[in-house]
């Protein structure tokens, strides 16, 4: 029993990986540093911030800069064209107003662990949300629990309902607690009733929050950064050299994040 349990699990595991691989049009894309190579893929449904890139990338315009934000648990950045060369205790990282791309929010493309995306400045000065794309960041992240999730689908969700139950429960209130002593049956008729009203304006309530498909699974075991969910533009993941981010993201960091030791992106190009 155990046995076969696991040859199904291995198989929608590769599955699950086939299908994320083989769905895009564009080329592999290869992140050599000096802590090792990831490759990572790019979505289709991302295509302004995909040819962007890419032209960016042909450009070697990545080639020698560094990572120099990293923030264990969270997300390593870099890109900034004042990295290369720049000396030990430098701040760097200022991002240019000239490549800013609007949003390309999609509801499945979420910042679990290896996610590729673009940076931005706050929504005081953004509030279209435009990308900085002129450096990137991957995301790192925590594992979140199955619970810790479920929980914060509920804190959205249960106030909701509640409301909706109050609204159209209090109509009936009196006529309720009547029938609950005197006519048992009417009174579950008419309680279901109710309730079957609620759940209907439930499903079509504006504000109400469910994780996407995949995300759960996701962020439960490989982790990642919901709260950035929806802010930021993920245009792509990380599919080989998850480690090398793990090695990135436990380097000793200086008052701004920048490592001690420079995690330098040597180059960035396509798969032929």
């Amino acid at each position: 029993m155990k046995l076969k349990k696991s040859r199904i699990l291995l198989f929608i595991l590769f599955t699950a990986v086939a299908v994320s691989q083989a769905q895009t049009k564009y080329p592999t894309i290869v992140i050599e540093t000096n802590y090792g190579t990831m490759k990572a893929m790019l979505y289709d449904d991302t295509p302004v911030h995909n040819d962007h890139y890419l032209k960016l990338i042909k450009q070697g315009y990545f080639n020698g800069t560094l990572f120099h934000r990293v923030v264990k648990n969270f997300v390593i950045q870099g890109g900034a064209q004042d990295s290369r060369n720049a000396p030990a205790g430098a701040e760097i990282g200022g991002g240019r107003t000239d490549m800013e791309l609007m949003p390309e929010f999609r509801e499945n493309r979420f910042h679990k662990k290896g996610a590729l995306a673009a940076p931005r400045k706050g929504n005081d000065e953004n509030p279209q949300k435009k990308s900085d794309a002129s450096q990137l960041y991957i995301v790192h992240g925590k594992e979140y629990t199955e619970g810790r999730l479920d929980s914060m689908e509920m804190s959205v969700n249960v106030p909701i309902k509640n409301q909706l139950i109050r609204t159209h429960y209090s109509p009936h209130k009196e006529e309720l607690a009547r029938l609950k002593v005197s006519d048992p049956q009417g009174f579950n008729a008419l309680l279901d009733s109710v309730l079957a009203v609620v759940d209907s304006l439930f499903e079509v309530a504006p504000g109400k929050f469910f994780f996407p498909d995949g995300l759960k699974q996701a962020y439960s075991s490989i982790g990642g950064a919901h709260h950035l969910d929806g802010e930021y533009t993920v245009f792509g993941e990380v599919t080989e050299g998850l480690e090398v981010i793990d090695k990135i993201a436990a380097l000793p960091v200086d008052g701004k994040s920048r490592p001690n030791n420079d995690a330098r992106i040597i180059r960035i190009y396509t798969e032929p």
